[in-house]
């Protein structure tokens, strides 16, 4: 599918909302976990102002979201509850960055970073979106509807350099393409 634009120079011009001025980013996921950080991340909070923190690999497997054992794919949101309930502790949103690929279901074992964030495609695309869907529905549960609403997603990071993605530019809009779908279908809102 291709979508057309047409561009009419004098037609209606509405600002481009800048979601990134009110965002920070912060390394890696698994840091959310340390009491120093967290105590830093509040204060920054209280004397900066931001609303929303970005940072890798929520699904990388450090924080152990999914994994592989005996065969049987297990999911664990543990980690993910707490790195979630200390953002909104500190009146701080998620803006949760879908990557990296937890081993169990990557393609192969090319990794970025020292916490060996995989970046290879998933190697069950509905291994993924399964992951994607029990992860989304947990949170509406957990935090409701109308907060996780406000958060923002995005399908991976910076899928387009090499280090970060070693699928084609095919395989990617696959994993964007059915992320979001999976996201719509449990809420059209997110």
């Amino acid at each position: 599918m291709v979508a057309h634009f047409r561009v009419d120079p004098a037609g209606e011009r509405t600002p481009l909302p800048h979601v990134w001025e009110h965002t920070v980013g912060s390394g890696r996921a698994l840091l959310a976990l340390r009491a120093d950080w967290q105590a830093q991340l509040r204060r920054a909070r209280e004397e900066l102002g931001f609303r929303r923190v970005r940072f890798h690999g929520i699904l990388s497997d450090e924080v152990g979201t999914l994994i592989r054992q005996h065969g049987a794919l297990l999911h664990s949101f543990h980690n993910v509850d707490v790195i979630c309930d200390a953002l909104l502790d500190m009146d701080v949103r998620p803006f949760v960055e879908l990557g990296f690929m937890p081993t169990a279901i990557a393609s192969g074992d090319r990794t970025v970073f020292r916490y060996r964030g995989n970046v290879t495609p998933p190697c069950d695309m509905d291994a993924w979106c399964a992951l994607i869907r029990r992860l989304a529905d947990h949170w509406i549960e957990r935090y409701g509807r109308a907060e996780v609403r406000g958060w923002f997603f995005e399908v991976w990071n910076e899928p387009n350099l090499d280090q970060f993605w070693s699928g084609t530019r095919s395989d990617y809009f696959q994993l964007y393409r059915d992320t979001a779908r999976t996201l719509k279908e449990i809420d059209a809102d997110l």
